[in-house]
């Protein structure tokens, strides 16, 4: 039997395209004049098309600004599927999230600004801390597939993927209030060691 292939219509990326198209001009916008000082209608005028059409896009000003990370938790599970078996839990988390560190790496001064700006807009900050809460059913469950387990997650599942989601938290903040200046990766290793199970 031939494994299913998933195939993303044209539509879908297309639908994407402009999805990515949107976002960035949203985030432009948001950057240069401030988050407070930007509307929907503001974003839309930018992007040169109607509020409506803006809205069945990206649906909010705060998912315009927060779409670059919507693949971010599907990529560390991926990731963590990918790290050896032998592998403990907690060190397969931590090397999956260098998933996330890769866009630091590459664009440490784009990756200040956003970061800092997710901080630093409570709107924002909240919507951002549930995108992440919606992770975390994703990589415990990940986790109990790595380990071979019945029951789809544990307990300790939960609380090890929470916990991970927290470390990396808790080392953007450092990193920010530095201005980028420390070694992210490390201050993530740091994170994790202080918490080692």
């Amino acid at each position: 039997m031939t494994p299913a292939v998933t195939r993303t219509s044209t539509r879908d990326i297309a639908r994407n395209a402009v999805r990515a198209e949107l976002a960035q001009v949203a985030f432009d916008l948001v950057r240069r004049e401030g988050y407070e000082n930007v509307t929907v209608n503001d974003l839309a005028t930018a992007a040169g098309v109607s509020r409506s059409t803006f809205l069945r896009y990206i649906g909010s000003k705060e998912e315009a600004v927060l779409s670059a990370f919507d693949a971010h938790g599907e990529q560390v599970a991926e990731a963590l599927r990918a790290r050896p078996a032998t592998e403990d839990d907690w060190t397969a988390l931590r090397r999956a999230l260098d998933t996330l560190m890769e866009r630091y790496r590459q664009d440490p001064q784009s990756a200040l600004v956003i970061t800092r700006l997710v901080q630093d807009t409570p709107a924002l900050c909240a919507r951002h801390l549930e995108k992440q809460k919606g992770w975390r059913p994703t990589l415990a469950k990940t986790l109990a597939e790595r380990a071979g387990e019945a029951e789809p997650t544990t307990l300790a599942h939960a609380a090890r993927a929470a916990a991970a989601l927290e470390c990396l938290d808790v080392a953007l903040d450092h990193w920010t209030a530095s201005d980028g200046r420390l070694d992210l990766p490390g201050l993530l290793d740091e994170a994790f060691a202080a918490l080692a199970f």
